[in-house]
C-alpha cells in the first residue's frame, strides 16, 4: 500500500539523504541540482534520473552550460513504499544512484554494488 506523505516531508528526506553522501563525493560534485519532482512524464513509474553530462565525459570545452539534473520522484517512490521507513531508505539509494551517474557510473555497476 502506497505511503501518504506531504511534499516538504518528502524533500526534507531527499536532503538527509543528499547529507548521507560521503564528503569528498559531495565536494566533487559539480555543475548539479538536485530537484524532488512528482513524477517522470515520459517513463511515470521510475524513481529518479540523472540529467547531464557525467564527470567521466567532460572534456575540456566543458563549461558555459546549465546545471545537470537530478530528478527524485515522489510519487512512484512513494507507490512502491509502505512505511515512511521504507520510503527512507528508497530515498538514500534513488539519491546514491543518480550520483553515482554525475560519477559515469552505470546502471550495470550500481546493481553489481547493490544500489539498483
Amino acid at each position: 500500500m502506497a505511503v501518504s506523505m506531504t511534499t516538504r516531508r518528502f524533500e526534507e528526506l531527499v536532503a538527509d539523504a543528499l547529507d548521507e553522501v560521503p564528503r569528498e563525493f559531495a565536494e566533487a560534485m559539480d555543475n548539479v541540482v538536485v530537484l524532488v519532482e512528482e513524477r517522470n512524464e515520459e517513463e511515470p513509474e521510475i524513481l529518479g534520473l540523472y540529467h547531464g553530462v557525467a564527470l567521466t565525459e567532460r572534456s575540456h570545452d566543458y563549461g558555459g552550460v546549465l546545471p545537470d539534473r537530478i530528478s527524485i520522484y515522489r510519487e512512484p517512490i512513494l507507490a512502491i513504499c509502505d512505511t515512511e521507513d521504507d520510503v527512507v531508505e528508497e530515498v538514500l539509494v534513488t539519491v546514491v544512484h543518480e550520483i553515482a551517474h554525475h560519477f559515469g557510473i552505470d546502471d550495470a555497476r550500481l546493481h553489481e554494488l547493490g544500489w539498483g
